[in-house]
């Protein structure tokens, strides 16, 4: 595409459904700042909804583990190929990253030694958790960090990087909590397991791997559940990236499908309608947390991913609800932990204590605040096009 003398052009580069989501909330806004500036990059869905000109659709790319990255190795390897040519054939004036730390960082060292693009960071890689080291790569390639966890401020103000709190994305999806009133309070489970139907959404994730690993054993659970309470039912989050064949050739080996719903709508919809859920790790559980859903959360991986995990993550926690509030409010069933039936025990526990879960959830939102994260980001972004040196962009956390 040739552009104007006067035009502007940012690339934005994510790897995930999650990261294509808020990317495409971002390039909204800064449209609202500069509806002129043209936009290229790697993305998916939300991205393309928002015209921006994709070279390399993520379909392909989402992968988690050692052995899972090493499964998809070409793919990866095509898209950095592509990244490299659009670069030298339509040089940005901005490079966005989102999320997708492995191959973004190894990005903005490219487009820093090649061609001095600036380079803002919106959904910084999770130092906290596991490979601090990038802090160094981050402040040596990264102008500028718009983080969306709270307790990351201190971590990159101690490493004098140019960061501001913007909030988090997910306050611009979940304004105020969605989910249902629960009605336990009047009629507890325990007391009136015969009569009280109840609806339990599984959320089994949004890579093949993951659907693999994680749905059989929920779908194990749902059945152990359903023996003890015979008023459960059960969808099933169905991702866009996801076929829903795949879903039910698993449910079909299970002899199990009336007990179940298809949900391919978005993840909201399942929020509202249940009363509790079981899910992969992953940003959906800080969803479910907004929505003050009670959750359990849960996942597996290759062995050899686990392994090479352990000896790096040192955090107490999975689940962001968790972190953010430093207390289990979401449980936490990992890797030889993650059994159908320690699942379904818990759930059932649950179920007598929706209420209880329920309000532990309301401080993730108060600790959160505000809404408005992708219009700060967009600001920074803009800042940034203009040469400034400074974004005086501070989150008001009281708003």
């Amino acid at each position: 595409m040739n552009l104007s003398a006067k035009s502007r052009h940012i690339m934005v580069l994510t790897g995930e459904p999650s990261g294509d989501l808020h990317a495409g909330n971002l390039v909204k806004e800064i449209r609202q700042f500069n509806s002129s500036i043209y936009f290229s990059g790697i993305g998916g869905t939300y991205l393309e909804n928002q015209n921006v000109d994709l070279f390399y659709n993520i379909a392909k790319l989402s992968a988690m583990g050692i052995t899972e990255v090493l499964m998809q190795f070409g793919q990866i390897k095509r898209a950095f190929d592509l990244f490299k040519k659009k670069l030298k054939s339509n040089t940005p004036d901005l490079i966005i990253l989102v999320d997708y730390p492995g191959f973004n960082l190894k990005a903005a060292q490219f487009a820093k030694d090649h061609y001095k693009i600036k380079i803002l960071y919106y959904i910084t890689p999770k130092v906290w958790a596991w490979k601090k080291s990038r802090l160094k790569k981050i402040k040596k390639y990264v102008d500028y960090a718009a983080l969306v966890l709270p307790f990351e401020e201190k971590i990159y103000r101690k490493a004098k990087i140019r960061s501001t709190y913007v909030g988090n994305p997910l306050m611009d999806e979940y304004p105020e909590k969605v989910s249902k009133s629960f009605f336990r309070s009047k009629h507890l489970l325990s007391k009136h397991k015969d009569a009280v139907p109840v609806i339990i959404g599984l959320l089994p994730g949004s890579r093949k791997a993951e659907i693999k690993n994680l749905l059989k054993i929920m779908i194990k659970a749902a059945d152990l559940i359903h023996k003890k309470n015979r008023q459960v039912s059960f969808i099933i989050s169905q991702a866009p990236s996801i076929h829903k064949e795949s879903i039910k050739i698993i449910l079909k080996k299970f002899k199990r499908t009336p007990l179940f719903q298809i949900n391919n709508g978005p993840v909201k919809d399942i929020f509202l309608k249940s009363d509790l859920v079981i899910a992969a790790s992953g940003t959906v559980t800080l969803e479910a947390a907004l929505c003050c859903v009670p959750t359990i959360i849960i996942y597996r991986m290759s062995t050899i991913s686990y392994r090479f995990a352990k000896l790096f993550v040192k955090i107490k926690y999975a689940g962001l609800a968790n972190l953010i509030v430093n207390k289990e409010v979401m449980p936490e069933f990992l890797q030889d932990d993650a059994t159908p039936e320690k699942i379904s025990g818990k759930a059932l526990d649950m179920l007598d204590r929706l209420v209880t879960f329920e309000n532990q959830l309301q401080m993730v939102r108060k600790l959160l605040g505000s809404k408005g994260a992708s219009k700060r980001t967009a600001n920074i972004a803009i800042s940034l096009i203009k040469g400034n040196q400074t974004c005086d962009n501070k989150f008001d956390k009281s708003t």
